[in-house]
C-alpha cells in the first residue's frame, strides 16, 4: 500500500473519507491518527490507517467507530467543527510503538517529513496522537488541563476526595473523554486508554503522608553505636519562642544496629592496629579502611524478626557509604532476599557527605515510596490494560518529569508546588524573554514564592514536616498568608495567619460558622462576587457565598480596635470596610517579605523582575504586592487558577546521576573529573533514549560540587557560561564558575585557598516542544463590561466594570479600577494601572505608582502591623547577608549570630529569631556605646566590641555596631548591629571556649568601643594588632584564625550596611518622625504585650513568686517576682544569688537581661515583636559581685551556655511554665 494515495486507494474500492489535502500526495510517512472527523460516518464505520516500521511493508489498519461524532464549538468561538472520535487500536498495532518524548508514540524509522508535520502540529496547539492530560492532586482541589485532538483545551477543577468518586484524577480523565466523545463512560468500569497520548501528574500523596505520618511502617538499619542519631538529628528550632516544642516522631519503628564499621583512610592515624585493617576503594580515589567487617549472619536473625512483625519497608545508613556503598549494597540485597519489598539505601537515596541528612533522606524515601506505588497501582487499575501502552509521567521536585516507575518518595515531596514553577516560569519568559521571573502562588493557606532567571533555582536540602531531606528541590519561598488565612486583632496588632480556616469550616463567608478570613476581606470590599461563584456553600452545600456573614463578624472585630484604640486618646470608628483594607494590606505586606528574601536579601533588585501569579487568589493581590515592590509589570496566564497542570504539560522529562567524589579540583584531578562526568551523562543519555527521545532532544548539563577547603559551605557549579580552558576540565571552567558564584553569594572569594570537590552530577533533560498556547483574534471593537460593581480601594467606594476573561479578545485594554473574571480565579485591576490581553489570551498588567498616602506620626494600627514586618524584615535581610558573606563555619553554617535595629536611644527595635542570648544582651552593648563614645560617634565610623562590662555576652561573640545618620540631624537617628560567634579569638587554649579559666585576660582578645571603622576605612592594621594581643599573655595566645576573623568582621560590617541601606530607604519613603514614631509605637505594643500577659498572671497566680535552684558547684541563681496587678507591671529580685565563682560560668548583666526578655516573649504566647518594651514594664535587682554581675575581670565564657540556661529555668519554674525545659501549659502561659 505504500506509495498509494488515498485516492489510489479509493479507486481500488476502499471506503475512504475525503481529505483534499492528501488526496494526491502518497503515502510515505506513517499516519497513525485520523485525518479528520466527519458528520455523516456512523457508528460501526471502518476507518483506514497505514502505518510503515523499518524494513516492514505497509501495514493497514482497522478501526471501528465507536460512537457518531458531535459538534462543538472551538474555543475561540470559530465556527463549529466536527470532534475527534475515540477509537480502538487494531492489535496488529500494538507492540510495534516506542514512546516519543516522554509523552507521544512514535513509530520505529519517522522520516524526517513526518518529524517536521508534527512540529507544525505542535506548534499550532494541535494533538496528532490522540488525547493528552496534565493532572496536578493538591490536597484540596485537583486540575485537570487537557489537551484534545485537533488541539481543543479543557481545563477542570474538581475536588481531590468526593465520596461520589474512587480517585479525582481518573474521574477528571473520565469526565473529558466522555464529554469529547459522546460515550457514556461509567465510574464503576475501568476507562478505555487507547485514545490517551499521554498523562502527566503532579501529586501531594508524599507530602501529605509526611505531615500526617501515615506512611509505611520502616525499620532502620544503621552502624552500631548510631541507633540515636537520626533522633538526635540536628537540634535546630525553628520556632525558638514556643513552649511547646514537640519533636516530629521519627519516621522508623524500630532500629537494628549492624556489626560494621568504615573509616577514611589516614597516613597518621592513631588508632590501634589501624595499619592492619584491610582497606577498599571508594569513589573518586578515596581509600577507605574497614575497621570492622559486615556481619551478616547475626543481621539475618534480626532481619527475620521484622519481617515476623510485619515491616516491609527498611531504610538504611551505614557511616561513609557515600564513598563506599559496598557494605549497605550487600544488606539491600540480603533484605530483598528476605522479602522485604522496599529497601532505601542512603548510598543510592542521595549519595552525599553528611550521615543525618542522608538519612533522613533514606527514611522518607522507604517511608513514602511503597505509599506512591500503591497510589500508582491504584491509579492504574482505573483503566484498561493498567496503562501499559500510556505513557505516564510523574513531577519530581526538582521540576522535571520521570516516568511513573522511577517516581520515589523522597523527590516527589514537592511535586505539585514546582509544576507550578515551572508553569509559571515557562509561560511568562515565553512572553517577557530574558526578564526575571517572580513566581506568586497564593491559594487557601499559604503563598509560594519562587525566582526564575533562565535557570530554575535548586537548593539541595530541605525541611518537610520535620524532616530534612538533601535532594535536589527547586528553592520554594513558603509564608502562611492565603485565602484562607485567620484575622487577629492582638495587642494593638492586626495579624493575618499563620492558622488558617481550612477546607471545612472554611471562611465565615462560607455559611458553616468559620472564621474570619482573608477571603472574607476580600469579599467585603467588593473583589470578590458571590453571583459568578457555584452555590456550593452552607451546610447543605447548595448556597452562595454570604457578605453579610463576614460583614457582621468584621462590626464585631472593628468594635474591639475601636476600644483598645480608645484607651490611647480619641479615636474614629472604623467601618466594616476600613478593617477589612486593614487586614488586607497587612496580608500584601507578609508576602512581601519572601519575595524581599529572594531578591533584596541576595543581591537583585525586585524592581527588575515580573511579578507571574497564580493560584486561585493571586490575582487578588498582584498589583497591590507590586506596587509595594516597585515592579511595574504583572502577568497573569489566561490558565493562571490551574497553572500547575499546565506546567506539566510544559514540563521536560529529568534524568540525573550524581557520584561522590574526594578529590581537589586541580590539573592533576582533571581526567578523572572528565572521565566520570563523561559515564554519568552517557548514563543520563541512555535513561531518557531508552524512554523514546532522541540525542537531539537531549540537553545535558554537568555540575561539581565545590566548596573552599576547610569550610563547609558547599555550591553545586555549573560551567554555563564559562568555557574550557587549557588550565581546567573539557567541560567547563567549573574554578571560574565557582569563583563567580561565590562572589555573587556571599560577596568575596578566598584566593590561595584549593578548592574541594565534594560531588559529581549530571542532569539531562528530554524536551518535550511542546507548546499550549492559542492565538486569539482581534474583535475590532471595545471590550463590554458583563456587569458594574462597587469595589473599595484606599480611596473608598469606586465604580469597577467587571469583564470575563473568556469574551476579552487580543486587542482589547482594560484601565482599572476593573475586575477580571475566569472559571478559577479573580483579577483585580487597581485604580493606576491597566490591564491589555496578550494574543494568546493571558493578562499583563502595567502597574502604575498610585496615589501615595500622606502617613502621619499618630498611631494607625494598620501601619503599626505594617512597620512591625517592615522592621522585622530589616533585620532579616541583614541577618541573611551575614550569613552569605561569612566564611567561618560558625557563622555560615551553625547560624550563630544575631542582626538587631536600634533606636537613637540604643532601645532595641526589631531582630531576626537567631541567638536568644544575644537578643537582651546586644541593647546594653549598643546603650554603652551611646554613654561611653557620646558625640565621637560620627558617620562612616563603625564600632567593635565584646566586653562583658559593655554589654557583651562573652568574648567570642563580637559585636559591630554601626550608627545611621539622617541629612540635617547630628546625632544617630538609628543604629544598627550584627553579633556574631567567632571560633577563635586567642586565649589559653585553641577554639573559642577555653574550659579552666579564671580570669578574662585567658579568654582573648577584648575590644570595648574599639573603632574598626573610622570615616569608612577599615582600620585592618589595628584589629590584627588587638587579636593578636592576648599572645603577651602568659601561657595564652593570639587568635589562630586570623583570616577567618577578619573575614567575619567584614560581613559584619556589610550586613550593617544592607540594614543602614534599608533603614534609609524607609525614612525617604515615609519620613524620619513617621518611622521613629512607629518604632516607638511598635516598642509600646510590646509592652502592652508584657502588661496584659502579667495582670492576667496576677488574677490567677497571686502577685508574688519565687523559685530557686543551684549550679553544679552548688551556687544558688535565687529569683523573687512581685508583680502588680493593677500595672501590669514586675519586679524581678535576683538577691540571695550566689557570689562570683573563681570558674567561667560567671554570667555579665547583660545576659541576665537576655534570659529575662526571652522568658517575658516565651510567655505571651503570641507572635509580638521582641524588643526593648517588653523589658519597660520590668524592674530588675541584681546584687553587684555576685554570679550574675561579675567584676569587671572575671571570667565568663561559660557564663554565656550554662548559666544563662539556667537563669531560664528558674524563671520559667517561679512562674510554674515548664521545669528544666520539661514543658508544662499553666493556663494561657505555655500555649
Amino acid at each position: 500500500m505504500l506509495g498509494s494515495s488515498i485516492k489510489d486507494l479509493r479507486a481500488r474500492g476502499l471506503q475512504l473519507p475525503a481529505c483534499p489535502a492528501r488526496e494526491q500526495r502518497p503515502l510515505r510517512e506513517p499516519t497513525r491518527c485520523m485525518l479528520g472527523a466527519f458528520p455523516e460516518q456512523r457508528e460501526g464505520t471502518v476507518l483506514v490507517y497505514l502505518v510503515r516500521a523499518r524494513g516492514m511493508p505497509g501495514v493497514v489498519v482497522l478501526t471501528r467507530v465507536m460512537a457518531a461524532p458531535s459538534m462543538h464549538r472551538a474555543e475561540n468561538g470559530a465556527p463549529s467543527v466536527p470532534r475527534p472520535l475515540l477509537l480502538r487500536r487494531s492489535r496488529r498495532l500494538r507492540g510495534s510503538r516506542r514512546w516519543r518524548r516522554g509523552g507521544g508514540r512514535q513509530e520505529p524509522g519517522v522520516s524526517e517529513d513526518s518529524e517536521e508535520e508534527e512540529k507544525e502540529e505542535r506548534d499550532r496547539g494541535g494533538s496528532r496522537g490522540g488525547f493528552q492530560f496534565a493532572i496536578d492532586r493538591g490536597g484540596t482541589f485537583t486540575d485537570v488541563f487537557a489537551r484534545c485532538p485537533g488541539g481543543r483545551v479543557r481545563v477542570l477543577k474538581l475536588l481531590s476526595e468526593d465520596p461520589a468518586y474512587r480517585d479525582a484524577p481518573t474521574e477528571g480523565i473520565r469526565r473529558v473523554l466522555q464529554e469529547e466523545t459522546g460515550v457514556s463512560l461509567p465510574r464503576d468500569a475501568p476507562l478505555d486508554a487507547a485514545g490517551i497520548e499521554w498523562i502527566r501528574m503532579g501529586t501531594t500523596v508524599a507530602t501529605n503522608a509526611l505531615l500526617q505520618r501515615r506512611g509505611e511502617p520502616l525499620a532502620l538499619v544503621v552502624t552500631r553505636g548510631f541507633r540515636d542519631l537520626l533522633h538526635i538529628g540536628t537540634q535546630a528550632r525553628p520556632h525558638i519562642f514556643d513552649l511547646t516544642v514537640s519533636m516530629p516522631p521519627p519516621l522508623y519503628e524500630e532500629v537494628i544496629e549492624v556489626d560494621e564499621r568504615l573509616i577514611p583512610h589516614q597516613p597518621d592515624c592513631l588508632l590501634p592496629g589501624a595499619d592492619a585493617f584491610p582497606t577498599v576503594q571508594g569513589s573518586m580515589g578515596s581509600t577507605l579502611r574497614v575497621q570492622r567487617p559486615l556481619q551478616l549472619e547475626k543481621l539475618r536473625e534480626e532481619l527475620q524478626r521484622l519481617r515476623e512483625r510485619g515491616i516491609r519497608s527498611l531504610a538504611v545508613l551505614l557511616l561513609h557509604s557515600y564513598a563506599w556503598p559496598g557494605h549497605e549494597q550487600q544488606v539491600g540485597a540480603l533484605a530483598r532476599e528476605l522479602g522485604f519489598q522496599h529497601v532505601s539505601l542512603s548510598s543510592e537515596v542521595a549519595a552525599m557527605v553528611r550521615a543525618v541528612p542522608r538519612g533522613y533522606s533514606a527514611c522518607a524515601d522507604a517511608y513514602l515510596t511503597p505509599i506512591i506505588h500503591r497510589y500508582l497501582e491504584s491509579f492504574r487499575a482505573g483503566f484498561t490494560h493498567q496503562l501499559r501502552e500510556v505513557p505516564v509521567l510523574f513531577m519530581r521536585s526538582d521540576g522535571g518529569l520521570t516516568p511513573m516507575s522511577h517516581f520515589s518518595g523522597a523527590r516527589a515531596i514537592l511535586s505539585g508546588p514546582a509544576a507550578g514553577v515551572v508553569g509559571c516560569a515557562v509561560t511568562t519568559s515565553r512572553h517577557h524573554p530574558g526578564v526575571p521571573v517572580i513566581g506568586f502562588d497564593m491559594g487557601g493557606t499559604s503563598t509560594d514564592v519562587s525566582r526564575y532567571a533562565g535557570d530554575y533555582e535548586l537548593v539541595f536540602e530541605a525541611d518537610t514536616a520535620g524532616v530534612p531531606i538533601r535532594v535536589p528541590q527547586l528553592d520554594i519561598n513558603t509564608v502562611a498568608a492565603g485565602g484562607g488565612s485567620r484575622l487577629f486583632f492582638r495587642s494593638g496588632l492586626y495579624v493575618v495567619g499563620p492558622e488558617s480556616a481550612g477546607a471545612h469550616p472554611g471562611p465565615a463567608c462560607y455559611r458553616k460558622g468559620g472564621p474570619l478570613t482573608v477571603t472574607d476581606a476580600n469579599l467585603c470590599l467588593g473583589r470578590l462576587l458571590p453571583e459568578f461563584f457555584p452555590r456550593i456553600f452552607g451546610p447543605d452545600e447548595a448556597q452562595g457565598l454570604c457578605r453579610e456573614t463576614a460583614a457582621t463578624a468584621f462590626r464585631q472585630l472593628a468594635a474591639t480596635i475601636d476600644a483598645f484604640m480608645a484607651t490611647s486618646g480619641p479615636h474614629r470608628p472604623l467601618t466594616v470596610e476600613e478593617v477589612a483594607m486593614g487586614f488586607i494590606r497587612v496580608a500584601n505586606e507578609a508576602m512581601c517579605r519572601p519575595i524581599r528574601a529572594l531578591t533584596q536579601a541576595r543581591g537583585h533588585a525586585a524592581s527588575d523582575h515580573v511579578l507571574a501569579c497564580f493560584g486561585g487568589a493571586g490575582g487578588q493581590h498582584a498589583c497591590a504586592i507590586a506596587r509595594a515592590l516597585g515592579i511595574s509589570k504583572v502577568f497573569i496566564h489566561r490558565h493562571s487558577g490551574v497553572l500547575s497542570a499546565l506546567g506539566l504539560a510544559l514540563a521536560d522529562v529529568v534524568h540525573e546521576a550524581q557520584a561522590p567524589c574526594a578529590l581537589r579540583y586541580e590539573p592533576e584531578a582533571f581526567p578523572a573529573l572528565d572521565e566520570r562526568m563523561d559515564a554519568l551523562e552517557l548514563e543520563c543519555q541512555r535513561a531518557l533514549q531508552a524512554q523514546g527521545f532522541h540525542r537531539q532532544q537531549i540537553r545535558a548539563e554537568r555540575f561539581l560540587h565545590l566548596r573552599y577547603e576547610g569550610t563547609d559551605c558547599a555550591l553545586m557549579c555549573s560551567a554555563k557560561g564559562h568555557p574550557a580552558t587549557s588550565s581546567s576540565c573539557r567541560a567547563g571552567d567549573f574554578l571560574a564558575a565557582f569563583s563567580s558564584r561565590y562572589l555573587t553569594e556571599f560577596g568575596f572569594t578566598i584566593p590561595g585557598r584549593p578548592v574541594l570537590v565534594d560531588d559529581v552530577r549530571v542532569r539531562a533533560t528530554g524536551s518535550s516542544g511542546i507548546s499550549c498556547d492559542t492565538r486569539l483574534e482581534p474583535s475590532g471593537r471595545p471590550p463590554r463590561p458583563k456587569t458594574v460593581t462597587r469595589c473599595y480601594f484606599e480611596a473608598g467606594y469606586l465604580e469597577t466594570p467587571v469583564f470575563l476573561l473568556e469574551e476579552l479578545a487580543s486587542d482589547h485594554t482594560v484601565p482599572g479600577p476593573a475586575i477580571v473574571i475566569d472559571s478559577n480565579s479573580t483579577i483585580v485591576v487597581e485604580p493606576g494601572c491597566v490591564a491589555t490581553v496578550t494574543d494568546c489570551g493571558d493578562v499583563s498588567i502595567a502597574v502604575g505608582s498610585g496615589t501615595p498616602q500622606p502617613l502621619g506620626p499618630q498611631l494607625d494600627a494598620v501601619h503599626l502591623s505594617i512597620f512591625s514586618h517592615r522592621f522585622m524584615s530589616i533585620a532579616e535581610q541583614m541577618g541573611r547577608i551575614l550569613q552569605r558573606t561569612a566564611v567561618s563555619t560558625n557563622i555560615k553554617e551553625r547560624l550563630d549570630f544575631s542582626c538587631a535595629l536600634f533606636g537613637p536611644d540604643g532601645g532595641l527595635v526589631s531582630n531576626a529569631p537567631h541567638i536568644p542570648v544575644h537578643l537582651g544582651a546586644m541593647q546594653e552593648t549598643v546603650q554603652f556605646q551611646i554613654r561611653n563614645l557620646g558625640e565621637d560617634l560620627k558617620e562612616g565610623d563603625v564600632i567593635l566590641s565584646n566586653h562583658p562590662c559593655a554589654g557583651g555576652s562573652h568574648l567570642p561573640d563580637l559585636t559591630v555596631i554601626t550608627p545611621v545618620f539622617w541629612p540635617g540631624v547630628a546625632a544617630p537617628v538609628f543604629f544598627v548591629a550584627s553579633r556574631g560567634h567567632h571560633a577563635d579569638i586567642g586565649g589559653s587554649t585553641p577554639g573559642s571556649l577555653p574550659p579552666h579559666s579564671h580570669s578574662l585576660q585567658q579568654e582573648g582578645a577584648v575590644f570595648v568601643s574599639f573603632k574598626l571603622v573610622t570615616g569608612g576605612v577599615f582600620q585592618e592594621e589595628a584589629v590584627t594588632e588587638a587579636l593578636l594581643a592576648p599572645g603577651r599573655v602568659p601561657g595564652c595566645s593570639g587568635t589562630r584564625a586570623l583570616r577567618d576573623n577578619l573575614s567575619d568582621l567584614r560581613a559584619q560590617v556589610a550586613a550593617n550596611q544592607k540594614g543602614i541601606q534599608l533603614v534609609t530607604e524607609l525614612i525617604a519613603q515615609h519620613g524620619l518622625d513617621t518611622v521613629q514614631a512607629y518604632m516607638a509605637h511598635i516598642q509600646a505594643n510590646a509592652e502592652v504585650a508584657v502588661r496584659e500577659m502579667l495582670k492576667d498572671f496576677a488574677a490567677r497566680w497571686g502577685t508574688e513568686v519565687e523559685a530557686e535552684d543551684f549550679m553544679d558547684d552548688g551556687s544558688p541563681i535565687r529569683l523573687r517576682v512581685t508583680v502588680d496587678p493593677h500595672e501590669g507591671s514586675a519586679v524581678f529580685d535576683f538577691s540571695g544569688s550566689g557570689p562570683e565563682v573563681l570558674g567561667n560560668w560567671n554570667a555579665p548583666r547583660a545576659i541576665t537581661l537576655a534570659a529575662l526578655i526571652y522568658c517575658l516573649r516565651c510567655m505571651v504566647g503570641q507572635d509580638i515583636p521582641l524588643n526593648q518594651g517588653c523589658l519597660a514594664p520590668v524592674r530588675v535587682v541584681i546584687p553587684p559581685g555576685s554570679l550574675l554581675d561579675p567584676s569587671p575581670e572575671a571570667a565568663v565564657v561559660g557564663g554565656n551556655v550554662l548559666t544563662s540556661q539556667r537563669l531560664v529555668d528558674v524563671i520559667f519554674k517561679a512562674f510554674g511554665v515548664c521545669a528544666a525545659s520539661q514543658v508544662r501549659e499553666i493556663g494561657g502561659l505555655g500555649s
